[in-house]
């Protein structure tokens, strides 16, 4: 208790660190009131029936930080700037110079690549905006538009995209942690009291045994996402002796940490835009003049509303996301180049490819658990949903592994400052 006493006088008594916290709860301030921030005509009465009613344009809303309920001026969030780096990502499976690029050119490269992000959320969120605003006009969340106000409209809520995006990076450079993240992790945060006093005002006598048994399997799951969040599969590491002049360099032990979920959070947002996708599309065409392609949008719409294929699908794509993103950041190859380069080998295993298939095999083997435990997360709010039976006690497992993740990232981060600036 004391370390941590210290800790805390240390982080607000160091200027710097100071000033950092203070830049991101500024930041955060001005989120929320865009947030909060409608854009005119809107029918509040026919909006709260609609999200009540869509569970996927809720999704939708998780990323918006909130933004998108209140269909505010940042009603699109971070989401065409997600959608953007996950495009990317997987182009860099298919062309060789991104994967260069993203992997191989350093801190240039990477600057490089956030650049061609930035450059591809833009007509990303002009598509994204138009959708959004034809399909809530045709749902009767505000009157019919004149072109002129529906191209100011849409003017504001891209670049109340663009302004978050800012936001974030601002965050990332002159604050503490992933500003991207951190405006999600706020957004989430935000909700909280609102399904609180739901669940509250839902609350009956007859009910207590399901909210005990609902906070001890939320302790249990968070307890559980601390744990795969920071567990780690050491692979020992020895450098050989090399001699420079009288002197013997290298002969120490130690090891290389791989992760057990070495994806992160990344493949349910991979796996949620993909599933978001068709959906948006049927809901566009869903009240369409042509016969054919309503029935086909209306019928994509009901099979999506089945909440057990809808899992199943959803935790299909998760574990195969997890795989592939582990297989885009991780390269066995590219690992095992640069031990051999610093005279280093793993006891037991030849340098070279052997190297390879070894770190291959055990990288495939802790996936498979991390790919698992992503999975159930996902969708673990329509298991728990089915359980209970009551809509406002669902554990959202995205939301909690991004509220985690981020909170560990900020103490991790927090922590190297704070011992930087001890020694």
């Amino acid at each position: 208790m004391n370390i941590f006493l210290e800790k805390i006088k240390l982080l607000f008594g160091d200027k710097s660190l100071r000033n950092r916290l203070l830049f991101v709860l500024g930041a955060l301030a001005v989120f929320r009131v865009f947030a909060a921030t409608p854009i005119p005509g809107i029918d509040a009465a026919q909006l709260q029936r609609f999200f009540s009613n869509n569970q996927f344009f809720g999704m939708l809303n998780l990323f918006s930080g909130g933004g998108l309920s209140n269909l505010s001026i940042v009603m699109l969030g971070v989401g065409p700037y997600i959608t953007a780096s996950i495009i990317l990502q997987l182009l860099t499976m298919m062309v060789p110079r991104l994967k260069q690029l993203y992997q191989e050119e350093g801190e240039l490269g990477r600057t490089r690549f956030s650049q061609y992000t930035r450059l591809l959320t833009l007509p990303i969120a002009l598509l994204q905006g138009v959708s959004f605003l034809l399909i809530l006009q045709r749902e009767g969340i505000f009157a019919p538009l004149s072109g002129f106000q529906f191209a100011a409209n849409l003017l504001v809520i891209v670049a109340g995209s663009v302004l978050l995006m800012w936001i974030g990076e601002l965050i990332s450079e002159f604050g503490l942690g992933n500003g991207i993240s951190i405006l999600i992790f706020a957004g989430i945060v935000a909700r909280l009291p609102r399904d609180i006093s739901q669940a509250i005002f839902s609350f009956t006598p007859a009910q207590i045994p399901t909210y005990i048994a609902f906070l001890a399997v939320a302790a249990v799951i968070v307890m559980a996402v601390v744990v795969v969040t920071e567990a780690e599969r050491p692979v020992p590491v020895t450098y050989a002796k090399r001699i420079r002049g009288n002197k013997f360099f290298g002969g120490t032990s130690t090891y290389l940490p791989l992760r057990l979920n070495q994806a992160g959070v990344i493949p349910i947002i991979f796996a949620i835009s993909l599933l978001l996708i068709p959906q948006m599309i049927a809901s566009f065409f869903a009240t369409s003049s042509v016969a054919w392609l309503a029935g086909l949008s209306s019928s994509i719409l009901h099979v999506m509303q089945n909440l057990l294929l809808y899992g199943i699908v959803y935790f299909f794509l998760v574990f195969i996301f997890t795989y592939f993103y582990t297989a885009v950041t991780f390269d066995p190859h590219q690992i095992a180049e640069n031990l051999q380069k610093n005279g280093a080998f793993i006891p037991g295993v030849r340098p070279g490819p052997s190297t390879v298939e070894y770190l291959g095999k055990v990288i495939t083997r802790i996936t498979f658990v991390g790919a698992l435990f992503l999975g159930v997360i996902a969708v673990l709010p329509i298991m728990m949903q089915s359980v209970t039976g009551i809509q406002s006690l669902t554990i959202g497992g995205t939301a909690l592994l991004i509220v985690v993740s981020v909170i560990l990232d900020l103490a991790r981060r927090v922590d190297a400052q704070i011992s930087i600036r001890e020694y």
